[in-house]
């Protein structure tokens, strides 16, 4: 075999050869990847070398948690009616935890039915009643157990057969029935067979046809035998021949009523991931809905009848629509600004700003400015020197002379300047001069010497010395120059060394590190919360503020205690969590217009940070259809009867009667109608029937006549100053006594109590309470802690008087006692006291009678008489000047002031008053038995009298 001679291949194409083995190697290639990588970074300086590490939040994997599915229902264990539906069983289970984050998924079947198995059919059997038979009399031998002759007439009973047959209409026996057909239907009602005196009556004819909704029909019965010749069954208000009723109406009409329900939303089954569960979950409190109003069904007489007459469910739906809420809208973020400082640290900012509000609950909008925008900063450095001064040289020291010989002296030169970037490759190149430091400005222009032929000619200065570090203001810098030409004849050269002081701030600095405020906390690229970083920079200073390069601080070695990085966590947005709607709950009210159907939701998660807030409706309620309410109503107590007699036992009745009215009756403006007792059901009407008819007694004439029982008092204990030590109390109640007739009122006893002991009693205090007085009397009760008057708890020893005396009594004419307990004069008199301060006695007020009167003072020294006579001339002698007569005479003026005749006629008077009675005094008493008593002393009368006839 030959083998291929070798083939020599150039130096590229050994390269592309090796290029492809790499390629198509695995290993080769990765190591190949790695070397590049190394040799790359060894390029980069590692100061600028990207984080390779970041941290992250992993959200947790959760699955779907389900219970097991609970026990089937039980099915029928006994057979199936005839035409019922094929019972099932059902089982359910629940879901505990429902999927996030990519975990496993809730499973659909949530609910599981089947149908039971096949049960078989009841067997049919039914009940069939027969004719009634004639009615059979019960003789009152036989129901007072004794023996008599039979009678004719009265009240029987009549009877008819019961069979029991099967589907086929064959006769069963009874027990099948029994079994499958329930109670056997009864065999014997009562009836009636007419006397000879009764009123008898032809059978009632059929109702007459009806003309429409709203008329009434009419049947008709005859009177039959005797019975037409008697008065007593003419009367047809005992015996009516003709019966009318309302004819069957179909007509109803359907009128909402009440307010509309809230808006409700369909409720849709969650489905999808988690965040299609989030996302109904969300959505679901907005969008399309229904609301309802209830409908109440009326027939022609405006009646409430059942709602399935007028519509299948009783409301009425309209379609209504839940705003959804919109969030708060920002725009992006802006692009980062550039750096605030040319020279070590400062601030990159970014915003963004509103463009719409929240509304109707929406996410919130973070904290925003007055500007109504949101501020993100984060520190950044700019590398100081980046820009730098460059000079051109100086241009030829240019001396201004008029004179054509060569000038020397002192001229002026200049330069240009340039602010260029740091290392730029292109020195002609030149950027903004803002860019560069302006304190650091070279100076454009500068004088300049020309050395004359003569001078001495010296080099320039060199540069000046360097101060130490940090600055010591106790040493002085330094630079020199030498000379270059000396000069001639005379002529001496400046000096060659110039010094100044070290000076901080200017001619030497100290420096020093500077941190920067921390930045806002920095999350990864696309993450919105979670950990993150806080960082902030470092700057060296110098002494007059300047900003240097980092580097100047790191050469001198000055130490920097900061931490220039730190984590940090931005708490993340939680919407509001809301839990599914329960179910309906049943109908507050069976019937009427009161029920409501509610439900209600629960918050599982309140909203955190910008989160969307919880829905405000957390229960809605939806009207019920309105349905009669059927209720036994029972009249009043009829009057007491007594048959046969006037007085007596007796029995009193009321009725009973099956109503439809609305659920607030009785307050309800809706009226009320009688209708069908099986409406109401039986039950109740055997319960109330119990109480339709119930002994009484009317009172005969002579007798002692009690009332009904009180109720029971409230339970209470025997107690001493408010404490008990006892825990069986008593209660009582008592009757009344009612008086026929005076003539028996000593036999009836006056009130007849009952006590009985009870538990739970409380202790009560008794206090006697009094009106006010009038005329002298007031009433007295004793009154109950809890403020229930009663007539036993206070001691009667303490009972306040009802009726005040006067001490001592009042015996003046026209005198009384007083509110005060004191006498006093009745109206239009006025008091004259003693000395002791007791009513002497009443005098008449002058201009009593006439409200004209303008007496307003008037006083005297009036001695009263004792006897008849002296009142008689009292009298007398004031009768006939009445308040006008008076005023007339005594008054010169309205104001009162007295005429000098009057002062005449006064003592005029007075002495003839003094000479009657002085004569009345010797002819009444007799000197030799009387002794003689001093008279009471005169008191002032005081009338203070207005013109007010009250006085």
């Amino acid at each position: 075999m030959i083998s291929a001679p070798m083939v020599k291949r150039s130096r590229t194409e050994q390269l592309q050869y090796e290029l492809r083995q790499l390629i198509t190697d695995p290993e080769k290639k990765k190591k190949m990847f790695l070397l590049s990588v190394l040799c790359v970074c060894h390029r980069c300086p590692e100061s600028a070398r990207p984080d390779t590490i970041q941290p992250c939040l992993l959200p947790c994997r959760k699955d779907c948690i389900v219970t097991p599915f609970s026990e089937w229902t039980a099915c029928p264990s006994t057979c199936l009616p005839v035409n019922s539906t094929v019972p099932s069983q059902s089982r359910y289970r629940i879901i505990i935890q429902r999927a996030a984050n990519g975990g496993q998924e809730c499973p659909d079947t949530l609910y599981e039915e089947r149908e039971c198995e096949a049960l078989l059919l009841c067997p049919t059997y039914s009940w069939k009643t027969h004719r009634w038979h004639p009615c059979t009399l019960v003789p009152d031998s036989v129901q007072q157990g004794m023996t008599g002759a039979s009678e004719s007439c009265g009240k029987g009973l009549e009877m008819r057969g019961v069979s029991c047959v099967d589907e086929y209409d064959e006769m069963a026996a009874v027990s099948e029935c029994l079994r499958w057909a329930g109670l056997m239907p009864s065999r014997f009602r009562s009836c009636w067979v007419p006397c000879r005196d009764d009123c008898t009556f032809s059978s009632w004819s059929k109702f007459s046809e009806c003309s429409g909704c709203g008329s009434r029909h009419t049947r008709k019965r005859t009177l039959t035998g005797r019975s037409r010749k008697q008065d007593r069954c003419l009367r047809e208000d005992l015996y009516p021949l003709v019966e009318s009723e309302p004819c069957p109406c179909e007509e109803f009409v359907s009128q909402p009523y009440g307010n509309w329900s809230s808006c409700i939303l369909s409720e849709t089954p969650a489905q999808g991931s988690l965040q299609g569960w989030r996302g109904r979950r969300e959505a679901r409190d907005c969008g399309r809905g229904l609301r309802y109003r209830a409908v109440a069904c009326l027939d022609h007489e405006a009646h409430l009848v059942s709602p399935d007459l007028c519509s299948e469910s009783g409301l009425v739906e309209e379609v209504c629509h839940v705003p959804c809420p919109l969030d708060c809208k920002l725009s992006d973020w802006s692009p980062w600004s550039a750096c605030s400082a040319s020279c070590g640290s400062g601030l990159k900012i970014r915003s963004k700003w509103l463009r719409e509000k929240p509304f109707n609950g929406g996410r919130p909008c973070p904290k925003l400015d007055l500007k109504n925008q949101v501020y993100e900063a984060v520190p950044c450095q700019s590398e100081c020197g980046e820009y730098e001064w460059v000079t051109d040289p100086w241009s030829v020291c240019t001396i201004n002379t008029v004179e054509e010989l060569p000038a020397c002296g002192e001229g002026v030169q200049s330069r240009k300047i340039r602010c260029v970037r740091r290392g730029s490759g292109d020195p002609v190149s030149s950027v903004n001069e803002t860019l560069c430091d302006q304190e650091e400005i070279p100076p454009q222009a500068q004088t300049c010497v020309l050395p004359c032929p003569d001078d001495c000619v010296m080099s320039q200065w060199s540069q000046w010395s360097t101060c130490s570090i940090p600055c010591d203001e106790s040493t002085a810098r330094m630079r020199t120059r030498h000379m270059l030409r000396p000069p001639v004849a005379d002529r001496v050269c400046p000096d060659s060394n110039q010094t100044e002081p070290c000076s901080l701030n200017s001619t030497c600095f100290s420096y020093h590190y500077n941190v920067s405020s921390w930045s806002t906390c920095q999350l990864s690229e696309h993450a919105i919360c979670g950990q993150g970083t806080r960082t902030r920079l470092l700057d060296c200073i110098r002494s007059d503020g300047k900003v240097v390069d980092l580097s100047v601080c790191e050469e001198l070695g000055l130490p920097q205690p900061w931490r220039l990085a730190m984590n940090c966590v931005v708490d993340c947005p939680f919407n509001c969590i809301l839990s599914d709607w329960a179910p309906w709950t049943e109908c507050s009210h069976t019937c009427g217009s009161k029920g409501v159907m509610t439900r209600s939701r629960s918050v599982l998660q309140q909203a955190h940070e910008e989160g969307r807030p919880c829905a405000s409706q957390l229960s809605q309620t939806k009207p019920c259809p309105i349905s009669p309410c059927y209720t036994w109503l029972v009249s009043d107590w009829s009057p007491c009867r007594v048959e046969g007699a006037e007085c007596g036992e007796g029995t009193r009745e009321r009725n009973l009667t099956c109503v439809v009215h609305w659920s607030d009756w009785p307050d309800s403006p809706h009226p009320s109608k009688a209708v069908e007792d099986e409406k109401c059901g039986d039950r109740v009407r055997k319960e109330s029937e119990q109480e339709l008819q119930q002994p009484c007694f009317v009172p005969c004439p002579g007798d002692c006549h009690l009332t009904e029982w009180s109720l029971w008092s409230s339970c209470q204990l025997t107690c001493l100053e408010g404490r008990s030590f006892e825990t069986v109390g008593r209660q009582a109640r008592s009757q009344a006594v009612v008086i026929q007739v005076l003539e028996n009122q000593d036999s009836c006893p006056h009130q007849v109590f009952e006590t009985r002991p009870c538990k739970g009693g409380k202790c009560h205090s008794y206090e006697w309470r009094t009106s006010a007085w009038n005329d002298n009397e007031r009433s007295v009760w004793c009154q109950r802690s809890d403020g229930v008057n009663v007539t036993g708890g206070c001691f009667p020893q303490n009972r306040p008087t009802t009726v005040r005396h006067c001490h001592p009594p009042c015996t003046k004419p026209f005198s009384h006692c007083k509110q005060s307990g004191v006498c006093g004069c009745e109206k239009g008199y006025t008091e004259v006291m003693t000395t002791h301060g007791f009513l002497d006695y009443c005098t008449k007020t002058p201009g009593a009678d006439n409200k004209k009167a303008d007496v307003k003072t008037s006083s005297g020294r009036l001695k009263p008489g004792t006897t008849q006579i002296q009142d008689f001339f009292g009298e007398w002698s004031l009768q006939p000047l009445g308040p006008v007569v008076i005023t007339t005479l005594f008054s010169d003026h309205a104001d009162g002031r007295i005429k000098l005749w009057v002062y005449g006629l006064t003592a005029g008077g007075f002495i003839l008053i003094l000479l009657i009675i002085a004569v009345a005094f010797l002819f009444c008493n007799k000197p030799s038995k009387q002794s003689k008593s001093a008279s009471p002393p005169s008191k002032p009368l005081t009338l203070a009298y207005d013109g007010d006839v009250d006085m």
